[in-house]
């Protein structure tokens, strides 16, 4: 019944909202290069001990060629990382010891094939990239040029729009495949022609496609492009409208994504197949994927070895001037005096350019952290200042209730016991109107006096305290309220419950004033973690996008559950009504908790 209820409001709009949108384009694995890789099944320790070994008898080439499959042997054992990374600049530094060119530039296919997976590396992967097309293109190194051409194409469709030019490119990069005899290009050619027409909204034509890449990718074995496929004609099922076809090929998708460790094909995975369900109608399992996509997104996003990866780029430019001057003092045991005379030379620039660049990255780390502080100072201002503004709020309420109630009140109550005691003297005309204004006057004072200061809230605690506000509204308003709960609330701190009381009441206050709805749902799940509040209604709705919420209660919404450290989602259609959607971390709530300032 909980999953019921919550998936209907949230996650299906959710996903029905963005299926077939910009995340379309997956990272794909090992890229072009990974598919060539050395089948060995060496350990990674017996490859380490095998390059400590050619190390010390400077055997260059081999150990340039061993730090290549290291690298693979390291991406099948942990996915997207930076060990892989590291292996392939130490192959790519041999390399250029050796004076191996097409290895030195077959490194950069890999390296710029492996950058393409994380949206902030992409720029250095074009770099990578067209440095190695360049030198290919030279050399007319036609099967390495194709390799070069995907590679850019697989960037290119991850742009929105798509480039116009795209399929037509693909198309001949799949016949330049076709007449050099590289059925692998061919087989990734054909997945990204599947994978465009895709985002072009042209199912039938993403399956013919793919269909193709599907048997050429199953004759050569390579899984990573058997999943990618799978993925794409699930997608194409889903396009058609048929959620159990599409969910049966995600599924062999996942499985083999899987066995890859390929987290961001794992992501989208999660979140296509969540939507299927959705539609489905099986929204427990809707709701799973759902969790698993978020899980991914942050397994891949916000990983340590996701931040080694951008941070080790930076130390790229220090690797590479290392590697020309080991180079250089290799070359000087063949050359004497001028030779020497030259290594100095190249000894002295190093150096300059070494501290020139320390001294620029340390005068950018000085500036970043002053702008950190700064930003943390801000960022601690605006809090206190948020929480001074709560906290006058609340006083100010208090003390009108206490004077609405210990003022006005009783004056309105000693009025009342006047005109009962002389009523024999008031003709009826007037008796019957005074004492019906009389009622309505204090009832209206006392609604206003809980209103402002809730009795239930300090007495019985949240849920109490939603209870007879709903009951209260249901009382003054032709639309009907209802409130739902599940789990168990833990003993919330006064200053939170006071917060998540004020944001449901003032949703229910705009949505009775400003949505002409016929019923109004609040429902509240607890868990662990967080707690969970939507608010739904079947008014006349509105578009967000277009005419954004505005107004001093919004404001109080977002301000109050920005300080609680919870996140607030506005959806609405005009005709369908409005749907609130507020997640807000249990740590941040419970009773003796302690929100950071």
């Amino acid at each position: 019944m909980i999953i019921s209820l919550m998936m209907s409001g949230w996650v299906g709009r959710l996903f029905r909202s963005g299926f077939l949108g910009a995340v379309l384009v997956l990272g794909f694995g090992a890229g072009m290069s990974a598919v060539q890789a050395s089948p060995e099944t060496a350990s990674i320790d017996s490859v380490k001990n095998q390059i400590r070994q050619w190390v010390q008898d400077r055997e260059f080439a081999q150990v340039a060629k061993a730090y290549e499959h290291l690298g693979w042997l390291y991406q099948q054992q942990y996915g997207y990382n930076k060990y892989t990374l590291d292996a392939y600049f130490n192959g790519m530094k041999y390399y250029h010891l050796r004076g191996d060119s097409l290895g030195y530039y077959n490194v950069h296919i890999r390296i710029g094939d492996y950058y393409s997976q994380d949206v902030f590396m992409q720029p250095y992967a074009r770099q990578y990239l067209t440095k190695a097309l360049q030198y290919f293109t030279r050399k007319q190194d036609m099967p390495k040029v194709i390799e070069c051409r995907l590679a850019f194409a697989n960037l290119a469709q991850r742009k929105d729009p798509i480039p116009k030019t795209l399929i037509a490119e693909l198309r001949e990069t799949e016949r330049m495949s076709v007449r050099f005899k590289q059925t692998h290009s061919q087989a990734f050619a054909l997945n990204l022609l599947a994978n465009t027409y895709l985002r072009n909204k042209q199912p039938d034509s993403a399956q013919y496609f793919a269909s193709r890449s599907l048997t050429l990718a199953r004759q050569l074995n390579t899984t990573w492009m058997i999943a990618l496929n799978y993925f794409y004609l699930g997608l194409v099922e889903q396009f058609k409208n048929r959620p159990q076809e599409a969910i049966a090929a995600y599924r062999k998708s996942y499985q083999l994504a899987e066995s890859e460790k390929n987290v961001s094909m794992l992501r989208e995975l999660s979140r296509h197949s969540a939507d299927s369900y959705s539609h489905k109608g099986d929204y427990k399992k809707a709701y799973e994927s759902a969790l698993k996509t978020l899980n991914f997104t942050n397994q891949f996003y916000y990983s340590e070895q996701t931040k080694s990866i951008r941070l080790q780029e930076l130390d790229s430019q220090v690797k590479t001037l290392a590697v020309e001057k080991q180079l250089a003092e290799e070359q000087n045991r063949h050359q004497r005096m001028l030779t020497i005379m030259l290594g100095v030379g190249l000894v002295i620039s190093v150096l300059g350019v070494f501290a020139l660049i320390f001294g620029r990255r340390q005068q950018k780390l000085i500036n970043h952290q002053q702008t950190v502080i700064a930003q943390q100072q801000i960022q601690e201002l605006e809090l206190k200042s948020l929480q001074a503004m709560i906290d006058g709020q609340e006083s100010e309420r208090s003390r009108i209730a206490r004077d609405l109630h210990d003022g006005l009140g009783i004056q309105l109550s000693r009025i009342k016991l006047f005109v009962e005691a002389h009523q024999e003297q008031l003709p009826l005309s007037v008796k019957e109107p005074l004492n019906q204004f009389l009622d309505e006057a204090c009832t209206e004072t006392r609604l206003i006096s809980s209103d402002l200061r809730p009795y239930a809230l300090s007495t019985f605690g949240l849920i109490p305290a939603l209870e007879d506000l709903v009951q209260k509204l249901n009382l003054v308003n032709e639309t009907a309220l209802t409130l739902e709960h599940y789990g168990e609330v833990p003993a919330l701190g006064d200053e939170a419950s006071v917060m998540m009381y004020r944001v449901v009441q003032e949703l229910l206050n705009n949505a009775l004033k400003h949505a002409e709805a016929e019923t109004i749902t609040v429902q509240m799940m607890t868990n662990d973690e967080a707690v969970l509040i939507s608010v739904d209604d079947d008014g006349k709705g509105g578009d967000f996008e277009v005419n954004p919420a505005k107004g001093n209660g919004i404001a109080n919404i977002n301000s109050r559950i920005a300080y609680l450290g919870g996140q607030v989602m506005w959806q609405s259609e005009p005709g369908k009504g409005t749907s609130v959607m507020i997640s807000l971390p249990m740590h941040k709530l419970v009773k003796n908790s302690l929100i950071t300032v």
